[in-house]
């Protein structure tokens, strides 16, 4: 399906809009500055005589400290310091999500039947549908794979070689899952690993990163649970597998999704990957002109008219027990981030435009209009995209 993909537009108009969306960001930029500035002028000028003061303090403190030392004894001044006191690891700071009194209740005229949007600065939850309802994940799943991943590799981890092995494409095979298309005793850099389980939704390139990281399948699920915990994650999240595929006890809910993408994009390696339009894999004996991976979300939403927010990372999902599912970020001209999370939509042209529609309504201080006029492609068959 994806493959067939036209552009609705050309792309000397695709690149007209996205350079007028730029212009209309540097020059709200701008604005934003000036009125900051014209407003720390009577603020900067209470710190300048504060600083002065505080400097003259500083300078008689050490003064005195100085005349008060000469007057010890030499045995007293030249024992060593004490040793440092070691305090523990602070715990992981849990991101807190709150409803106010302004959470809008998404309406029956968006089509997916579970919708959050969060506003990342406040942790406010701006809007919302049915978002404490279980779902199954399905490949938004693998938004937690590429953390749980990326914040147990190493620099040099990445460029690393990873053999496939005939288990990972056995287990691909059988449970009908999207791939990037890795052979049997291919090898390839752990990098690119975690790109074909963004971009290509890869089942192989999901599980390769597990038995890395883990060495085993199993083993990376443990600390994918953990991760959960760790974020705060609703009382019934739990997964039983890295790729998304359906399974009873595989679940959570769209806030908790938001959740795992907010943490995710706060990591620089994940934001990266999820940020990408297109990624060229290197050479292999299978594959000897690599392979073109894309992030078909992205690709299809960077020409519709979102306002002022530019969606900067996204992953979907697709299973018949939770429809068309998607996950995005979305950046405004003066950097504020929001994330949105829709499940069990028809089509994915259908949570395409449920993202369009969200951030258009609840993100933006001056709403573009989105358009209700979607294309209808029926969803993929694989049992995780």
């Amino acid at each position: 399906m994806d493959d067939q993909y036209t552009p609705i537009i050309s792309e000397e108009e695709r690149l007209a809009r996205r350079a007028a969306r730029a212009a209309a960001r540097r020059e709200k930029q701008r604005a934003y500055r000036i009125r900051q500035l014209r407003q720390a002028l009577p603020v900067g000028a209470i710190c300048i005589v504060l600083i002065g003061a505080l400097s003259a303090w500083a300078v008689n403190h050490h003064r005195e400290e100085k005349k008060q030392n000469e007057t010890l004894p030499i045995a007293a001044s030249t024992l060593p310091p004490a040793p440092p006191v070691l305090s523990e690891k602070p715990e992981p700071k849990v991101f807190q999500l709150n409803r106010t009194a302004s959470t809008a209740v998404i309406g029956e005229d968006l089509p997916s039947k579970h919708a959050i949007v969060i506003d990342v600065q406040t942790g406010n939850v701006l809007a919302e549908k049915s978002a404490d309802t279980v779902i199954s994940p399905a490949s938004m799943t693998k938004i937690l794979t590429l953390l749980v991943a990326a914040e147990n590799l190493t620099e040099a981890d990445l460029d690393k070689p990873f053999t496939m092995t005939r288990e990972i494409t056995d287990y691909s095979y059988v449970n009908g899952c999207s791939v990037v298309g890795l052979m049997v005793d291919e090898t390839v850099p752990v990098r690119e690993l975690l790109y074909g389980t963004i971009l290509s939704s890869g089942a192989d390139a999901a599980l390769g990163l597990a038995q890395y990281v883990a060495g085993s399948h199993e083993a990376f699920v443990k600390m994918m649970n953990e991760k959960l915990k760790e974020l705060g994650a609703s009382e019934s999240a739990h997964f039983t597998n890295c790729v998304g595929i359906y399974d009873q006890e595989h679940q959570c809910t769209v806030q908790d999704i938001a959740l795992i993408l907010r943490a995710a994009m706060e990591n620089e390696l994940c934001r990266k990957v999820l940020d990408a339009r297109t990624y060229e894999t290197i050479p292999t004996s299978d594959h000897p002109d690599g392979q073109v991976l894309s992030n078909w979300f992205l690709r299809r939403i960077e020409d519709k008219d979102t306002g002022d927010i530019d969606v900067i990372g996204a992953k979907t999902g697709y299973v018949s027990q939770s429809g068309s599912c998607a996950a995005s970020c979305g950046e405004d001209s003066q950097g504020n981030r929001f994330i949105c999370v829709t499940a069990d939509g028809y089509s994915s042209w259908c949570a395409i435009y449920d993202h369009v529609t969200l951030y258009n309504r609840y993100c933006n201080a001056a709403p573009a209009e989105s358009s209700t006029d979607l294309p209808v492609d029926p969803p993929a068959v694989s049992a995780s995209t």
